[in-house]
């Protein structure tokens, strides 16, 4: 069995790789409670539903955790809430009381221009715990950086990692904090060299498939990391080249005009763009090209074309 596949069985984990839309679910498995980490986007939880219940073949979902509050990756919650009743929800401790009062501003999804439907919750992730998933204790770990509340999951005795948007195969998740003028890179290094001492033999990352040569990964995110630090307009500008392409992966196309009025009231992209309504529109003509030439989307006249 590979090095990959092993540790995973061990665990009793399934991985359903979705697209970058919503993030991977995780499903964990076992003698104690039957587990899902992370629901995907709300225009995905039908399909997030029905691959759940595929998997689980008729048990019942006990725990639903969530890494972090982005939209991808509680977007299903309150559908998996409604189906699976009995389901105890469990988020990291951060923004429970904006989810409470379900503050979209606290919890980021106004100003991200993004979705996410109202859910409650019965627990709590607090870093430095451990809790029963399936039939093995797994880890809670912060992992501040891309999100300054979010968490990743460890079983040590298979050396699995749940690591969300703090590592992926080539990266990490944009630096939202640094959006709103919060220095946020350091605390990315630091959950890197968090990881690294954990010393996984497989991750699950939050998008893209599981990967086992994470001394490698490390070093690309690392060296990415260094980039952004030196130079973080380059990190503000494809943080908002991906709030763009995140909404066209739920649209998948739009007119020119309506992606710039969206823009306009999108507070994270709306706070970076010039005043003058003409150099507006230049400014996105140029973050479109820059994401054409990229391939992550097609022009086409006025339309902009999700690929």
């Amino acid at each position: 069995m590979s090095v990959v596949h092993e540790p995973l069985e061990r665990a009793g984990v399934t991985v359903l790789e979705r697209g970058w839309l919503s993030a991977n679910n995780v499903i964990v498995r076992g003698s104690g409670p039957t587990t899902l980490i992370d629901s995907g986007y709300s225009s995905h939880a039908a399909q997030t539903l029905a691959l759940v219940q595929q998997a689980l073949d008729g048990q019942p979902l006990d725990l639903l955790l969530n890494t972090h509050l982005h939209s991808d990756h509680c977007g299903g919650n309150a559908t998996l809430q409604s189906h699976y009743t009995a389901c105890q929800i469990w988020i990291p401790p951060g923004l429970a009381g904006a989810v409470t009062a379900w503050d979209e501003d606290a919890l980021t999804y106004r100003p991200t221009g993004q979705l996410c439907p109202p859910f409650g919750f019965h627990g709590l992730l607090h870093p430095g715990e451990d809790m029963q998933l399936g039939s093995r204790r797994w880890e809670i770990h912060g992992a501040k950086g891309h999100d300054p509340h979010s968490v990743v999951l460890f079983e040590p005795s298979s050396r699995v990692l749940i690591s969300a948007d703090a590592l992926w195969h080539n990266g990490f998740g944009v630096v939202f904090p640094e959006l709103e003028g919060i220095e946020a890179f350091a605390e990315v290094g630091q959950t890197l060299d968090a990881i690294e001492s954990l010393n996984p033999l497989v991750v699950i990352p939050g998008h893209g498939p599981l990967f086992a040569d994470v001394v490698p990964a490390l070093s690309r995110a690392r060296s990415r990391l260094e980039m952004f630090t030196r130079s973080p307009e380059k990190h503000l500008r494809h943080a908002l080249k991906v709030l763009i392409k995140f909404r066209l992966l739920e649209w998948q196309h739009i007119d020119r005009s309506a992606l710039l009025a969206w823009a306009q009231h999108t507070p994270y992209l709306a706070r970076h763009m010039p005043a003058a309504q003409d150099d507006q529109s230049k400014w996105l003509d140029e973050l479109l090209s820059e994401l054409a030439t990229s391939k992550a989307l097609a022009l086409k006249g006025d339309l902009v074309l999700n690929v």
